[in-house]
C-alpha cells in the first residue's frame, strides 16, 4: 500500500500542466507553458538561492551593512583600532617594566642584573628595544655626557675651590672634645663636639640663616648660608638666636648647645660643613 502511495506521490510530481493565456474576445491562445510540480519547485528554490546571495553580496560590498543591527560603524571600528594599538604599546612598556623590577630586585640583592632575554618568554624580545637589550640609545648616550662632563666640572671646581676654603678663616663654632669624626662610609657627614651645658654655639663665617627651625630627629636646627658655595649646619641645640634671613658675623653667638632630638645621646653640637653640595670634613678646616 505503501509503495504504491509513493509512486503515485512521484507521477504526481512529474505530471506536466499547461499554464495559457487567451485572448477574451478571440478565445485564440496567446502564450502557454508547460511545465511540471517538480520543474516548478526547482525554479522556486533556484530564484531564492539567487536572490539571498545578492541581498548577502549587497550587504557585504555595500555601505548598507552599516544599517544592519550589531555591525560596527567607522567609528566604532576606529575606536577598536586605537585600543588595539594602545594595548600593545602597553604590552611592550609592560615588558620593559618587567626587565627593570627584577635587575632592580637582583642588584639590590647584590646579584648581577639578567639578559632581557633570560627574563622573558621566547618570542618577546622582538619589541624590545635596543638599549633595554644591553645598548644605549643616542639620547640616553648624550645624557651620560652630559652628566659625566657635569660631574667633571663639579669635581674641578671643588678642587680648586679648596684653595679658597683653606684660605678662609673658620671661628670654632664651640670648644669642646670631638667625640665622633667625619665618616661617609658611615653616613655621618659631620664632627660631633661635645661641650659643657649651656655652652654658647658661634658662627664660623659670615653669612645669612636660610634655616631655623625645630626638628623631632634633631631638636633645633640651624643653618647659614656662606659665600663660596659654603653651608654650615649646626644641629641638636636647645636654643636659636637667629632666625631665617638674619645676617650674621664670623664668631658672633647663634644659639646654645643641647641634647635635644631622638637621634641624640647628650649634649654635644653636631655640625657640618657642605661645599656645593659636596660635604667636606670640619677637622680639615677648623681646629676644636
Amino acid at each position: 500500500m505503501s509503495m504504491a502511495s509513493g509512486h503515485s506521490k512521484k507521477k504526481a510530481l512529474r505530471e506536466r500542466y499547461i499554464f495559457g493565456i487567451f485572448n477574451i474576445e478571440s478565445h485564440k491562445q496567446v502564450f502557454n507553458v508547460k511545465f511540471s510540480v517538480l520543474q516548478l519547485l526547482l525554479c522556486l528554490l533556484g530564484f531564492l538561492i539567487i536572490l539571498i546571495s545578492s541581498v548577502v553580496l549587497l550587504i557585504i560590498y555595500t555601505p548598507l551593512k552599516e544599517y544592519v543591527p550589531g555591525y560596527p560603524n567607522a567609528q566604532t571600528r576606529e575606536i577598536m583600532m586605537n585600543n588595539a594599538l594602545r594595548a600593545d604599546s602597553l604590552e611592550k612598556v609592560i615588558r620593559l617594566w618587567e626587565i627593570h623590577l627584577t635587575n632592580l630586585q637582583r642588584v639590590l640583592a647584590d646579584q648581577n642584573p639578567m639578559a632581557p632575554e633570560e627574563i622573558l618568554p621566547k618570542g618577546q624580545m622582538s619589541d624590545i628595544p635596543d638599549f633595554a637589550v644591553g645598548g644605549r640609545s643616542p639620547e640616553d648616550s648624550l645624557l651620560r655626557a652630559q652628566a659625566e662632563l657635569k660631574e667633571q666640572q663639579s669635581r674641578s671646581s671643588i678642587s680648586g675651590g679648596n684653595l679658597k676654603i683653606e684660605g678662609l678663616h673658620f671661628f670654632p663654632p664651640v670648644k669642646g672634645l670631638v667625640t665622633s669624626g667625619f665618616s661617609p662610609a658611615n653616613n655621618h657627614f659631620a664632627v660631633d663636639i661635645v661641650a659643657p651645658e649651656n655652652s654658647v654655639i658661634y658662627a664660623v663665617l659670615d653669612g645669612t640663616v636660610n634655616f631655623a627651625s625645630w626638628t623631632e630627629e634633631f631638636g633645633y636646627v640651624l643653618q647659614i648660608q656662606h659665600e663660596n658655595n659654603l653651608l654650615s649646619i649646626y644641629k641638636h641645640c636647645s636654643q636659636l638666636f637667629k632666625k631665617v634671613g638674619d645676617s650674621v658675623t664670623a664668631g658672633s653667638a647663634v644659639a646654645i648647645i643641647g641634647s635635644h632630638g631622638t637621634y641624640s645621646t647628650g649634649f654635644h653640637l653636631h655640625f657640618e660643613l657642605w661645599h656645593k653640595g659636596v660635604p667636606l670634613n670640619p677637622a680639615d678646616y677648623i681646629n676644636f
